[in-house]
């Protein structure tokens, strides 16, 4: 797991910084990534200062942050740490971007398929520029 922190910096430009690289062995339990985080936290003496944290759409990631909320002084956070867990959209784009391609699965099949019968002989491509004309 890696922890990267960003922040406004003192000329209002983002910044990023890596606190840390966590190896966690498996099973990626939530009370194994719990710990984890929040040593990693506390350690960085940041555990105070969060607004929010980006993690992965998954039900394991919801019950670590349900773990961290429990660990964490919530009055010392934005809003009370209301905001704290925000879904990483990569993720659920790509579970966006899954769905729609089952839909249109059986086109892009044919296709492939039309594509690699008129490139298997150069005799085939020679017909289909033809009949493309």
């Amino acid at each position: 797991m890696v922890v990267t922190a960003y922040y406004i910096g003192g000329a209002w430009n983002l910044q990023s910084c890596i606190l840390r690289f966590i190896y966690i062995p498996a099973p990626h339990s939530s009370d194994r990534l719990c710990a984890a985080l929040v040593k990693c936290l506390m350690d960085s003496n940041i555990d105070t200062k969060l607004s929010t944290t980006t993690l992965d759409n998954c039900s394991t990631n919801d019950v670590v942050m349900d773990k961290i909320k429990e660990k964490l002084h919530l009055s010392t956070l934005l809003r009370d740490g209301s905001l704290l867990h925000m879904r990483y959209c990569t993720h659920i784009l790509n579970l966006i971007v899954k769905n729609g391609l089952e839909v249109v699965k059986d086109g892009i099949e044919k296709i492939q398929d039309n594509v690699a019968y008129w490139t298997a002989t150069p005799k085939r491509k020679e017909k289909f520029k033809e009949t493309a004309k």
